[in-house]
């Protein structure tokens, strides 16, 4: 009797031994395939840009239009700079191009005087022309009607009037190129022209702008402040593009194609799962202490099996609604489905939807 209940008693044991070998089996089976096939990780973070918000132009803040975490709009102004100054050197500029119209109306007043003066030479040259050749033909004809004076007096006033028309023409050249084109491509227009559009730019830069929606982070300025142009005031956390980084393992990633759909689930929203799409994969990442091409950094943790290498794949977020309550740096869980694996897919859904509700209790 004792005999009968000890075999039964070795038989259930051998039963339970071998279905929790088979069990085990099973679970290291899907396992492996899953990690191929529908691969997950909870090394995921929400990530976007982080914008440095630096003036253009130097000066006192003189207003403070935000505070720390206040949401912005594109456009908006932030802070505003001393505009005394600039808007002194737009009304220097301004006058300096006045001057300088008022040069090229003298220069071109010149130029006519310069014009009237050779006609008067040419029409001077006109006659003492008409006048040689008169002198010319008589003593051609009748060599002693004219003196000899008579005729140097001719000559001399024909080659004086061929002078002064050489004379003035040079004179007139001489005004028009120290004057240079009338227009706006006149070098001294130019030059003031410039000037004056630096001076409106710089005026205009006195409003520091929000370059994109966002929130103020990295705040610490106020009236009076000394804000130097290129050196950062605030930081401005981008909401505009928001996505979510997942550091996989590299046998993860063998059958990630860009598009794959993916499950993320979030701490800020749990119990609940929201689409996205493998939007990219690194193709690098650096693994030792220099960083010279700006590669990612991943941390390895260190175990008693080597941790393979991770890379990180950007899933673009579909639900626009959770953009909005997602914050950078908040973790995330994601399944990717490579394939159209019924009972691969199906396990990784449960999985996911586990961890949604166990995401309460966190």
């Amino acid at each position: 009797m004792a005999k009968s209940k000890n075999n039964k008693k070795g038989s259930s044991v051998k039963k339970l031994s071998l279905l929790t070998l088979i069990l085990t089996f099973l679970i290291f089976a899907w396992y492996i395939a899953s990690d191929r096939i529908t691969p997950n990780t909870d090394q995921a973070r929400v990530k976007g840009l982080v914008l440095s918000v630096a003036p253009l132009v130097n000066g006192y803040v003189t207003k403070v239009n935000v505070s720390l975490h206040s949401k912005v709009k594109k456009g908006d102004t932030l802070f505003m700079i001393d505009r005394k100054p600039y808007e002194i050197a737009v009304a220097v500029s301004e006058t300096n191009l006045e001057k300088v119209s008022q040069s090229i109306n003298a220069g071109v007043s010149s130029i006519k005087s310069a014009v009237a003066k050779l006609n008067k030479a040419k029409v001077k040259l006109d006659r003492a022309t008409k006048n040689w050749e008169r002198t010319q033909k008589v003593i051609t004809q009748n060599k002693g009607a004219l003196s000899q004076a008579d005729k140097d007096r001719s000559e001399a006033s024909y080659l004086e009037a061929i002078e002064q028309v050489a004379s003035s023409q040079a004179g007139l050249e001489k005004q028009r190129a120290a004057l240079g084109p009338t227009d706006a491509n006149n070098p001294d227009t130019k030059a003031v022209l410039n000037q004056l559009e630096k001076a409106q730019w710089d005026l205009t830069h006195t409003a520091i702008v929000a370059p994109s929606d966002g929130i103020i982070e990295s705040f610490n300025v106020e009236i009076g402040y000394f804000a130097a142009a290129g050196r950062s005031l605030v930081s401005l956390i981008s909401n505009n593009n928001i996505w979510v980084q997942a550091n996989l393992k590299e046998n993860n990633i063998s059958n990630i194609k860009t598009g794959n759909e993916v499950d993320l689930i979030f701490d800020i929203e749990p119990g609940k799962i929201f689409k996205g799409k493998i939007k990219s994969i690194s193709y690098g990442v650096s693994t030792d202490r220099t960083n010279t091409g700006g590669l990612p950094r991943i941390t390895s943790s260190q175990g008693w099996l080597r941790d393979p290498q991770r890379f990180p794949v950007i899933i673009e977020i579909e639900d626009e609604e959770i953009k909005k309550k997602l914050r950078q740096g908040s973790q995330a869980e994601i399944v990717v489905y490579t394939g159209k694996n019924l009972i691969l897919n199906a396990l990784a859904s449960l999985r996911i939807y586990i961890l949604s509700k166990l995401s309460y209790v966190r």
